[in-house]
């Protein structure tokens, strides 16, 4: 899939949104800037494609940006468990 160049700023800006939504939600945002944040999210949005594909009867087709942003989000929070699990307790690094 082609994506214009509005439609990869929209992405970063849904993955910065999700990633730091994450951490304020996680209690990690203390230790995460921009730039992590962004990454997360992005990271999120495929762990939380993947999680959707699981489901029965969803579908990852084009449903819009604020499912997509919904999706990068709890993609994040599951990331940012994952990563406070294996780094210990509000330690979760990017």
């Amino acid at each position: 899939m082609a994506f214009s160049s509005l439609g990869w700023i929209a992405w970063i800006i849904i993955g910065g949104l999700a990633g730091w939504i994450a951490s304020k939600f996680m209690g990690t945002d203390a230790q995460m800037g921009v730039p992590a944040n962004i990454i997360v999210g992005i990271i999120g949005a495929v762990i939380g494609g993947w999680l959707l594909k699981l489901a029965p009867g969803m579908s990852d087709g084009n449903a819009g940006y604020i499912m997509s942003f919904l999706t990068a989000l709890v993609g994040a929070c599951v990331l940012l468990f994952i990563l406070k699990l294996v780094f210990g307790r509000g330690r979760a690094r990017v």
